[in-house]
């Protein structure tokens, strides 16, 4: 069964940065696509970044882009997402996301905090 776990989330002032991971474990395949989401309080959930295939390509939320960056880990269904710049309105829960044999899996989230 598939499980996935994120952790480093936190409180930072704005134009601080956070390094978020996430691991899903418990399958032997590759998991060809893992995405990150974020939900702040009273919105609704918005896809923050992705990255697909053995190429890893990358896709970003326009609110985001230029500023986060998301990566593989060496660890095999592992990924980062490094977020620099932060500003208040990126406060929210970020949830990891990985579609196995068309299953949606998510991970408990992590809680960041953008705030002086």
């Amino acid at each position: 069964q598939l499980q996935v776990v994120e952790s480093g989330g936190g409180l930072v002032q704005p134009g601080g940065s956070l390094r978020l991971s996430c691991v899903a474990s418990g399958i032997r395949d590759a998991l060809h696509r893992m995405n990150w989401y974020r939900q702040a309080p009273g919105k609704s959930r918005e896809l923050v970044a992705a990255i697909t295939g053995p190429t890893n390509i990358t896709h970003y939320g326009d609110s985001v882009r230029g500023r986060f960056s998301i990566s593989r880990g060496n660890a095999k269904n592992s990924i980062y997402l490094q977020m620099n710049n932060l500003k208040p309105e990126d406060t929210a829960v970020y949830h990891c996301n990985a579609v196995y044999r068309s299953t949606d899996n998510w991970g408990q989230g992590t809680q960041v905090t953008v705030s002086s």
